[in-house]
């Protein structure tokens, strides 16, 4: 039984360092004790690509559990990723990469970001995946980034 802990640990110490920021949140379900159930809303920007950001979204189990970190969140997130700049995939990116956690739960279960690269379509994927150390969860969400063309904000977008 000790060995679980261990592999917690061990996977936390193994994600990858990240920028990751809460864009903020949105309270869902009062509590008397403790804080209120609510939605977060986090921003993950790709290490290794400029101008892609991820925006995830998940729920955050309140109360006196929740206030001490010691509540299991449910799996119900949702992923959006955009560029906000021209795109490039760098040659010696990796198919598969994990680019970033978030912490659902102490030490046992996260949601894990992955990146794929669709060399055939200049496209960078992510999925949002939700995973326990032990078992994995089949619940995911997945967004598209579009490398290469003009950005949103260039002139180019704009002519008639």
């Amino acid at each position: 039984m000790k060995i679980v802990p261990m592999l917690a640990i061990a996977c936390c110490l193994a994600s990858p360092a990240l920028a990751e920021q809460t864009v903020g949140s949105v309270s869902t379900n009062f509590r008397l004790l403790g804080p209120n159930d609510k939605i977060v809303v986090e921003r993950f920007d790709d290490p290794d690509v400029a101008n892609v950001a991820c925006y995830a979204s998940f729920a955050q189990t309140g109360g006196v559990s929740g206030g001490f970190g010691l509540a299991t969140n449910p799996s119900n997130f949702g992923l959006s990723c955009l560029s906000y700049g021209p795109v490039s995939i760098p040659a010696n990116l990796p198919q598969r990469q994990q680019v970033g956690a978030i912490s659902a739960s102490f030490l046992v279960k996260h949601f894990v970001l992955n990146r794929f690269v669709d060399a055939a379509n200049h496209t960078l994927v992510y999925v949002l995946i939700s995973t326990k150390v032990i078992s994995g969860s089949p619940a995911n969400a997945v967004s598209a980034v579009v490398a290469g063309g003009p950005s949103p904000a260039s002139p180019a977008s704009n002519a008639p």
